[in-house]
């Protein structure tokens, strides 16, 4: 890839937290400043500008990213070469000028609509100007409400993990049709892959439809084209990531593109296993089920956003569905995958949740063998619709009960695990301890960082596998949700 400008010999760190989306944003970033002659470095204090990906999400995610930023400012004080420090990302966008008035330590505050022109901005940046931060608004006003209209009103978007394929005065694109823009920040033999942006639910709760825009799907020809570059840079487990994966086609006239598109993913050389993230409930159709099921490579994993599982909160969420309808759901993934491995989110303390609420919730629960739960204790989002509601609960009694559900969620996710003591398992190795040896990678149901590993017990003298590899193992213990397997 040719840069279209003259190498600016500078150095870029790319800080990113929060999801693995904007761990895809955050590599298409480091692909554009490379292709424009910036040096990555991994360690912020020996870059000369440090570029930190906020999240959005929830109050604990922005107090980590201003956190970040402040940390990262500090480098400039101490002597080292670090000279500027600029947000983008989730919470640079959704505040923007707000954020940048309120942080004067961040050099710049700049939303996804910069990413086309990084470059130019750093260097601005580096050379002692100033460039505007950019004005809050609702992303979703920017696209058709008619979702299949969207493709046609998406190139003058910024959509950002995409790689704009669709912009035609780009000059790093090739004639012979689709590119990637991205560069690998990491070696890690797994990779996220965006599929989609956006979404068009109205959860009560969510805020992220208006920082993130209305649900765009990728063209196909975009996401397979990422993967075979994906798989030459040694990946072997795609992610396939998004605000939500059931809608992805529904823009380009085809609902069911998703079941089209695994064994087109499947069928990379190189690529080992393909898993689906971020499903919701009430859109998950049969079809995706036993495409899930019997597409050789696609994993026997399930993220479904559950939220709750009282029908009257779901409702007052903006959300459908209740204890039976999820508990007939999972009995229908289960009944196509044995061995699935199912995890989700839930919210607690939500305005107007009562004790009858939580003990639906906690019956659910109980009963529904959940391999991970993450529970979050609800806190307002500004410009959320609940927001508004009355019957807000003290922060006291929504501590309470994250922390009551934590703890049992925790023994619930530990007895799944124990559940698994026998089960023939294959481990992609991710990791081996230099020290003793230790193998650790995840089996087909352990989704990346937050879904617990496994560990192989590799016999002394036996051949040691290498990380990418696939180990074909037993389960022989539990340590917690995490698994202890020798090789069989």
């Amino acid at each position: 890839m040719t840069p279209p400008h003259p190498s600016v010999d500078k150095s870029v760190a790319l800080v990113t937290l929060g999801c693995t989306r904007n761990e895809v944003d955050s590599e298409e970033l480091a692909g554009r400043l490379l292709a424009e002659g910036w040096r990555l470095v991994d360690d912020a204090a020996e870059a000369d500008v440090a570029v930190v990906n906020t999240c959005g999400f929830v109050e604990q995610a922005k107090k980590d990213s201003i956190d970040a930023l402040l940390e990262a400012s500090d480098l400039k004080g101490d002597g080292g070469r670090t000279q500027k420090v600029v947000a983008v990302g989730c919470l640079a966008e959704r505040y923007g000028k707000q954020l940048a008035d309120q942080l004067p330590e961040a050099d710049a505050v700049l939303g996804f609509d910069s990413y086309r022109d990084m470059s130019s901005h750093l260097q601005t940046i580096l050379a002692g100007g100033h460039v505007e931060s950019h004005v809050p608004g609702d992303r979703r006003a920017l696209l058709p409400v008619t979702p299949v209209e969207r493709q046609q009103g998406a190139a003058g978007v910024a959509l950002p993990g995409h790689g704009d394929a669709d912009r035609p005065d780009d000059a790093r694109v090739p004639a012979s049709g689709p590119r990637v823009i991205r560069a690998r920040l990491d070696g890690r033999p797994w990779a996220p892959l965006k599929i989609a942006s956006g979404c068009d639910r109205r959860c009560s709760f969510c805020a992220i439809p208006m920082f993130r825009g209305a649900f765009v799907s990728r063209r196909p020809a975009d996401v397979v084209a990422e993967a075979r570059w994906l798989a030459q840079q040694g990946v072997k487990e795609l992610f396939l990531v998004s605000e939500n994966s059931t809608s992805y086609g529904k823009d380009l006239g085809d609902l069911g593109l998703l079941e089209k598109l695994l064994p087109e993913l499947t069928a990379i050389e190189g690529i080992e296993r393909v898993r689906v993230s971020y499903l919701q409930p009430a859109e998950i159709r049969p079809g995706l089920l036993r495409a899930m099921a019997d597409t050789p490579g696609v994993v026997p994993y399930y993220d479904i956003s559950f939220q709750h599982a009282s029908e009257p909160l779901l409702r007052s969420m903006r959300r459908f569905g209740s204890r039976a309808s999820f508990l007939e759901l999972l009995d229908r993934v289960r009944a196509d995958a044995p061995e699935a491995g199912v995890r989700c989110n839930v919210i607690v303390g939500f305005p107007g949740e009562t004790e009858a609420d939580l003990d639906e919730l906690e019956a659910f629960l109980t009963v529904a063998r959940l391999d991970v739960v993450g529970v979050f204790g609800y806190s307002d989002e500004d410009g959320t619709e609940a927001e508004s509601y009355a019957g807000k609960l003290a922060p006291e009694v929504v501590a309470e009960r994250l922390d009551r559900f934590t703890r049992l969620v925790e023994e619930l996710n530990t007895q799944r695990a124990e559940e698994r003591v026998g089960e023939r398992v294959e481990v992609l190795v991710e990791e081996i301890d230099d020290e003793d040896g230790s193998v650790v990678g995840r089996a087909a149901f352990q989704g990346p960082d937050v879904d617990g590993v496994t560990t192989v017990r590799v016999p002394d003298g036996a051949p040691r596998p290498r990380v990418g590899d696939l180990v074909s193992a037993v389960v022989v213990g539990t340590e917690g949700i995490d698994l202890v397997a020798e090789p069989r």
